[in-house]
């Protein structure tokens, strides 16, 4: 959590080293950060609601729907091939008590907190030397906007106004700036220039 009146912001992965970070997690038996690094890049779903989830919403189904905590708003969400392949191997390594079990849970048998995932989150940066300034629970977030974003750039408009209503923002110009789209507008206005 930041101070009151501080302007910090998560960054974004690029799509590829999130990627590479979750293969790199889960061959060194990091099963749980590479769970929720993959469920945060996919699914763009808020922390709260990451670590919200249980085994059987998310095991051996194609779609499932929560109601967002920030918003009470209720979201579908399809599970992808390669995801679902990646939850099986999860969950039969990490072997939860059963599938009504939250699917992250500390050592102690507790569900982690934000500040602590956040945390973990710093080390997995310094240890697998991440590129990225400011990475926590919300850069998993953005790096699936963005993601989303770049994969639609033929059609951004379209993309953006997909993103605006997964991520329940209420104009195109909040999920621009969410995603810094903004910022790299105005900053590209300097270099259009030419002496």
């Amino acid at each position: 959590m930041s101070l009151k009146y501080s302007n910090t912001t998560a960054d974004y992965l690029e799509w590829n080293q999130a990627m590479n970070l979750i293969r790199s997690l889960f061959r060194d038996e990091e099963y749980k950060m590479s769970l929720l690094i993959s469920i945060g890049c996919f699914w763009g779903l808020r922390i709260s609601d990451i670590l919200a989830l249980r085994w059987n919403q998310i095991l051996n189904t194609d779609e499932f729907t929560i109601i967002e905590r920030k918003t009470g708003k209720s979201r579908t969400i399809r599970i992808n091939s390669q995801l679902k392949k990646h939850i099986l191997e999860c969950y039969q390594k990490i072997e939860p008590i059963g599938v009504n079990a939250p699917i992250l849970v500390s050592q102690k048998g507790t569900i982690y907190t934000i500040q602590r995932i956040n945390v973990i989150l710093k080390e997995v940066k310094v240890r697998y030397k991440l590129n990225i300034k400011n990475f926590s629970c919300h850069s998993l977030r953005k790096t699936f906007g963005r993601q989303v974003y770049n994969q639609n750039s033929d059609n951004a408009e379209l993309a953006l106004v997909k993103l605006m209503e997964l991520f329940n923002h209420s104009s195109v110009g909040i999920t621009k700036r969410y995603l810094g789209l903004r910022q790299e507008e105005l900053l590209n206005t300097y270099e259009s220039l030419s002496f």
